[in-house]
């Protein structure tokens, strides 16, 4: 059986093609992998797929018509998107796709808008009764900052890979870095060490796998080291927000802390492939497989708990080499895809 995924916004998801590529063997199907990018060009795991292919950016009109007829061309079964600009647009115009037979790996509108807006995940966890921190807009912790204890975390309402956040030591130091600022929000400091959840939920809203990795060191937003943790408090927790998440579909991730007491601080909510769910699959996951079944027609419902406890991951650095003679840029994805599967 022959199949065609898209992995939209590649960059550098090097590591996500190949946990497609895996998925595709353990399926025993001949999996066709195809990225689009706004600048393939330069982007690294253009030259890993099968096919790259420019698109305009998520935010131009001709976006959604230029994916539609690329996936009419290419016969793509399934989309899956991987940064949060996109995820938004790709919810919108979900049943367009799901009309001319492919599927998005994104969630409902809903829920995507919860992930996406900082303060909007903290309202959502309140009032569905999940831990998490204090937040305010800087202007209210200025009003009174001997109501908070600082250190305090200063992030964009809106924003991803840890852009923008800060750690601010004084109400003085506040002031400064908001200033003339729109989009901010004030976080109490959560203590204990940052885990994320790699979950997937089925179509029927249930999720079937929760996977926590303490992040031990993090480069540019994205975790560089860590190591998976069957920690039971944490597992249910994850679990229960991915089932309340309204109309969540596939893999998402969930970020928190955990204190020495025990106590689980709850502070994001991803509606996407995490940048350390290779570690998760490298665990027993797979959530690719999972994703490419249910495009196909079948519901997984078989719940994942023998996940490797205790699996470390430790990332370095790579590179893909262009050579500026190649005038045909298809050979030279060609070429260089093979060498990088070792065929």
């Amino acid at each position: 059986m022959n199949a065609t995924v898209l992995i939209s916004s590649i960059g550098r998801r090097n590591q996500l093609i190949e946990c497609f590529r895996r998925a595709g063997e353990t399926l025993g199907i001949s999996l066709r992998v195809l990225g689009t990018d706004a600048s393939p060009d330069s982007a690294p795991a253009a030259y890993l797929v099968d096919s790259a292919l420019q698109v305009p950016r998520c935010d131009d009109a001709e976006f959604v018509p230029t994916m539609l007829e690329l996936c009419r061309r290419e016969r793509v079964m399934l989309i899956v998107p991987t940064i949060d600009p996109e995820l938004p647009v790709y919810a919108a115009h979900r049943g367009e796709f799901e009309r001319i037979g492919v599927h998005v790996a994104v969630s409902a509108a809903e829920t995507v808008s919860i992930a996406a807006d900082k303060q909007e995940t903290n309202r959502w966890l309140r009032s569905n009764g999940f831990p998490t921190v204090a937040q305010a807009s800087p202007e209210e912790v200025l009003q009174d900052p001997s109501a908070w204890q600082f250190p305090l975390i200063l992030k964009p309402r809106r924003g991803s890979a840890s852009v923008g956040v800060q750690r601010i030591a004084s109400a003085g130091q506040l002031e400064m870095a908001s200033r003339g600022k729109q989009g901010l929000v004030v976080e109490e400091f959560a203590p204990g060490d940052e885990h994320t959840v790699n979950v997937y939920v089925n179509r029927n809203g249930r999720c079937l796998c929760a996977i926590p990795h303490r992040r031990i060191e993090v480069r540019g937003g994205e975790v560089s080291k860590a190591i998976t943790r069957k920690h039971a408090e944490m597992m249910e927790l994850a679990g229960q927000i991915a089932n309340a998440l309204p109309g969540a579909w596939g893999a998402l991730n969930v970020q928190c802390f955990l204190a020495a007491d025990g106590g689980i601080r709850v502070t994001e909510i991803n509606a996407r492939f995490g940048g350390g769910y290779p570690l998760a699959q490298q665990a027993g996951a797979n959530f690719p497989a999972w994703l490419i079944e249910e495009a196909m027609g079948k519901c997984i419902e078989t719940p994942l708990d023998t996940w490797q406890d205790g699996l470390v991951m430790l990332r370095y650095d790579s590179a893909v080499f262009v050579s500026p003679t190649v005038q045909d840029r298809a050979c030279c994805q060609s070429a260089v895809a093979v060498a990088a599967r070792g065929c």
